[in-house]
């Protein structure tokens, strides 16, 4: 069997954008509650492609609204409510590399990235920090973010969703499922 090598090609860091976490409030030029027009005003300024949405209508309604938008190559998944920025997923092996207090969260070893997590709850009131999701994946409350993973062949690599202060109050179903899910 033959093993298709595009698939899986990960970029290294130095190729790839560099982004700060401003915890729970943005990620990169994106802040959560931004409009999918402000979003792809701030894009523009960092990729040439353009985001493609996905719309739902809802009851009773003429007017569409966008629930997420996607930039494929350049990696990222954005989910909107009520037409705002509430989520984002960095792909772990082409999106923009992520860092928060000098610790880098894309396309890195779970287990590694874990025990950062772990080592930063001990220094924190207890039960204020790390947190277990479903299938015992591990998200920071403090950071906001969920530590997901993505396949690169037979490894997997960090693949973060990152939301705002409101989704904590129940975080499973802030996202689709879609958000959640280990890609390929």
């Amino acid at each position: 069997m033959i093993m298709f090598k595009g698939w899986w090609h990960v970029l290294p860091d130095e190729e790839r954008q560099q982004w700060t976490l401003e915890p729970l409030v943005a990620v990169g030029p994106l802040r959560f509650g931004m409009s999918p027009e402000e979003v792809a005003d701030a894009m523009v300024a960092v990729t040439a492609e353009v985001e493609r949405r996905q719309h739902c209508w809802p009851a009773n309604s003429n007017v569409s609204t966008v629930v997420e938008g996607v930039y494929r190559t350049f990696g990222l998944h954005l989910y909107y409510r009520d037409e705002g920025l509430a989520g984002v997923v960095v792909d772990a092996l082409c999106g923009p590399q992520v860092s928060v207090a000098g610790t880098t969260l894309v396309g890195r070893v779970p287990s590694v990235l874990e025990q950062w997590l772990v080592d930063r709850a001990e220094t924190r009131p207890p039960e204020t920090e790390l947190v277990y999701v479903s299938a015992g994946v591990p998200a920071s409350e403090s950071l906001g973010v969920t530590i997901n993973v993505q396949r690169e062949g037979d490894r997997l690599l960090t693949r973060p969703v990152f939301y705002p202060a409101e989704a904590l109050d129940d975080l499973t179903h802030w996202l689709p499922r879609g958000a959640w899910a280990i890609h390929d």
